[in-house]
């Protein structure tokens, strides 16, 4: 299975479905654990699931071999190998498991299985799904509409990065913290630091960010957007040049700011902390 792949959290009822999403395969994989939880409505999922995975195993059943592993977010926040199947996989451990809740899954699942692909013909599907699980995380919706058009902006930043022969990965990080560090003074790890966040945890900066934050961020990408079309930049070296004009932009906007206020734009803490001091409104 192809690693890089969306990841994603589905509600079934009162139960949460872990999923990830496969490009290459354009396909959903869905944690067998927490689909067991909501069929079996057994408080021990995984013992129920060991004894089944042997029984199937022994049965010589043809789902023993669909079974895949991928590192997916535990409740401790940490990312371990879990048993995973798709759609079709899942439609034939429904099989193997008598469950009142069977039909009603299926047809949940039904409707989470196609979701992906619906997106992938209407990308505005995706925007709107990105805003309701922002809100259902409790972040306010003037923020939402920021960090929806930040992430408008960026893949526009993103996409111009492509164009001019900017290598996906390695170099967009690169560019990224020449941003960062032009905007804030600070690259990405202090950055992550100051908020208390950690990547191995799958935290995102941009989630962390308070309204200036996000802004100041959007104004630095845009604007190294606009600088490296009027060059016609190409290659590492000289977008890189493009990208630290754009964040001293937005770096010399923040020292305004900062000068006026009498503070330091960059919030400190989560964004649990950030709403608690509704430095997000």
């Amino acid at each position: 299975m192809k690693k890089k792949a969306k990841n994603s959290l589905a509600i079934f009822e009162n139960y949460s479905v872990r999923r990830k999403w496969n490009e290459k395969k354009e396909k959903w994989y869905f944690s067998v654990i927490d689909i067991v939880a909501v069929l079996a409505q057994n408080k021990r999922p995984r013992k129920y699931w060991d004894d089944l995975k042997r029984r199937l195993k022994l049965e010589g059943s043809e789902l023993s071999e669909k079974i895949g592993q991928l590192k997916l977010v535990s409740k401790d926040g940490k990312r371990y190998f879990t048993d995973v199947l798709d759609v079709e996989g899942v439609l034939r451990l429904i099989q193997s498991i008598p469950s009142k809740k069977a039909e009603p899954f299926k047809l949940w699942l039904a409707k989470v299985g196609k979701e992906r692909i619906d997106e992938i013909a209407d990308p505005e599907l995706a925007v709107n799904r990105a805003k309701e699980i922002y809100e259902k995380k409790g972040y306010p919706k003037d923020w939402v509409e920021k960090r929806m058009r930040g992430i408008a902006v960026r893949n526009s930043l993103t996409d111009e990065w492509k164009e001019r022969n900017i290598k996906k990965g390695y170099e967009f990080g690169i560019l990224t913290n020449e941003i960062y560090k032009n905007t804030f003074d600070e690259d990405y790890k202090s950055l992550m630091k100051i908020k208390n966040l950690d990547k191995k945890n799958n935290d995102n900066l941009r989630d962390h960010m308070g309204d200036i934050e996000l802004i100041l961020t959007m104004l630095a990408e845009a604007s190294s957007t606009d600088i490296s079309r009027s060059k016609n930049s190409k290659g590492l070296e000289e977008v890189k040049t493009d990208v630290k004009k754009g964040g001293k932009i937005a770096g010399d906007a923040r020292k305004k700011i900062e000068k006026e206020t009498k503070r330091k734009v960059v919030t400190r803490g989560n964004f649990k902390r950030l709403s608690s001091q509704k430095n997000l409104k």
